[in-house]
């Protein structure tokens, strides 16, 4: 890639920054030094949006409140203890933060921070070259001390200083290098990649939800592959997702099943090409990309060796399910997002159980109550799922399944599949079978909801002559 040059990187952050030129000119009147840093400066050079600033002073925390009160509209100083305030003016929002130089202790999840004097040292603690180029204001000065322009030019991933000093300083930082590599599309040094490997390990002592953080956004980059590839190179997986390099499976003599973790990546890819379809001005899909990752990782411990020399995998989505669940409540991700994640990996097969489109209008009630609000998620996993080399085969499952899709539109015309209920609610059941609340009329309701998947509406009479013989049986 070709970096725009300094001067035209200055122009970009000047007109997205009136908010920190005013800031700058403050910070020199008091005696301190202000620039702008890391993320934004690299994005401006790249031509990409330029969000969130960030900036760097050589004034404490106090001190940075101090110089702000009475020019910003509020002040956020939860960050303090780390030396950053949080500020906004109007529309802008900046966060300030302390020349610093940041370590974790060997057994400790919280950086110790001691903070810097000189833009230079704090330059020097940052991650990566690319991350370690700033623009002083208010005089608009580009300060390069590590080469970060060439690096943007060579699509290159270093550090600052030595790797090891960089990752015993903030271990996340490996995460981060394998997200570059999916975001940025950068290639990672090698001196980076072998630190990465002899101190996998360190990144134990960060927390899950930072670490969880970072992997989300290796995931929604644009070659999630490299970064992912990456992390099971340096032993990194092991620590945030060991379901990944255990896809790995050793091929059987006769080469007769895939090799699975080169599919779950081809799966993944073929993923994001879908994730647009139904609606092309939606952004990326964290839900439908992990539940692409995670689909077989149910697979290594389901694989048996059959006697007439095949290889099955059965139940292996109602045990991966199981294992992502698990594997998302480790790393802190929310109820909802576990939850849709976990229902598409327990539903990405269903579709098979159908695979010579002998689709009943009772399988298909099933398959849409089933799937839920993730239909149409489970629409793009389940066509993301066929990577087969058999042209034929492809086509015919992709026929299949257009058919189905045909299937559920049908019906959906003529029933409301999203929101299928039976004919009679808990109040009518009460109602005809003269019972009070409990446990018979949740069982009534299931038994009403069953007939409603097989039969479509029956409509209110039907359904109170089938319930009263369903209740008299049972009596």
């Amino acid at each position: 890639m070709t970096p725009a040059s300094p001067s035209d990187a200055v122009r970009v952050l000047a007109a997205r920054s009136g908010a920190a030129v005013e800031l700058g000119g403050r910070f020199a009147a008091a005696g301190h030094e202000l620039a702008l840093v890391g993320g934004p400066v690299r994005d401006a050079l790249l031509g990409r949006p330029v969000e969130d600033l960030d900036l760097t002073t050589d004034a404490r925390p106090e001190q940075v409140v101090a110089i702000v009160s009475g020019w910003a509209d509020a002040v956020w100083d939860v960050g303090m203890a780390f030396g950053t305030v949080g500020v906004r003016s109007g529309d802008a929002r900046l966060e300030i933060t302390t020349y610093r130089a940041e370590a974790y202790e060997r057994t400790s999840r919280k950086p110790e921070v001691s903070f810097g004097s000189s833009l230079a040292e704090d330059l020097v603690r940052r991650d990566f070259t690319v991350n370690a180029m700033a623009v002083r204001l208010p005089t608009w000065e580009f300060v390069d001390h590590h080469d970060g322009l060439g690096d943007l030019a060579a699509g290159r991933l270093r550090t600052p200083g030595r790797p090891e000093d960089s990752f015993s300083d903030d271990p996340l930082r490996m995460m981060r290098a394998a997200r570059f590599a999916s975001t940025l599309g950068f290639a990672v040094d090698p001196d980076v990649v072998a630190a990465m490997t002899a101190m996998s390990g360190r990144l134990a002592i960060v927390s899950a939800e930072r670490v969880r953080d970072e992997l989300v956004k290796l995931v929604l980059g644009q070659d999630p592959r490299a970064g992912l590839a990456l992390l099971v190179e340096t032993g990194l997986a092991q620590l945030v997702l060991p379901e990944l390099p255990a896809l790995a499976l050793e091929l059987d003599e006769h080469h007769r099943h895939k090799d699975v973790y080169e599919h779950t990546l081809q799966v993944l890819e073929r993923a994001i090409v879908l994730e647009t379809e139904h609606d092309p001005a939606s952004g990326p899909d964290f839900v439908l990309r992990f539940a692409a990752l995670m689909h077989d990782v149910g697979k290594p411990r389901t694989r048996r060796f059959e006697g007439d020399g095949r290889v099955s995998f059965h139940h292996h989505e109602m045990v991966g399910a199981r294992m992502t669940r698990k594997r998302m409540q480790i790393l802190r991700f929310s109820t909802d997002e576990t939850d849709e994640v976990s229902r598409l990996v327990e539903l990405h097969l269903r579709f098979h159980g159908y695979g010579d489109g002998e689709w009943t209008d009772s399988a298909v009630r099933r398959y849409v109550r089933d799937a839920g609000d993730q239909l149409v998620r489970l629409h793009k996993l389940t066509r993301a799922d066929c990577t087969t080399r058999n042209r034929r085969k492809a086509e015919r499952l992709a026929r299949t399944y257009d058919d189905l899709e045909a299937r559920i539109a049908e019906l959906s015309e003529q029933e409301e599949l999203a929101a299928m209920r039976p004919d009679l609610d808990g109040n009518q059941i009460m109602d005809v079978l003269g019972i009070p609340p409990g446990r018979e009329v949740g069982e009534a309701y299931r038994f009403l909801l069953e007939l409603r998947l097989d039969r479509g509406p029956l409509g209110e009479d039907a359904a109170t002559a089938e319930l009263r013989a369903w209740w008299a049986a049972r009596s």
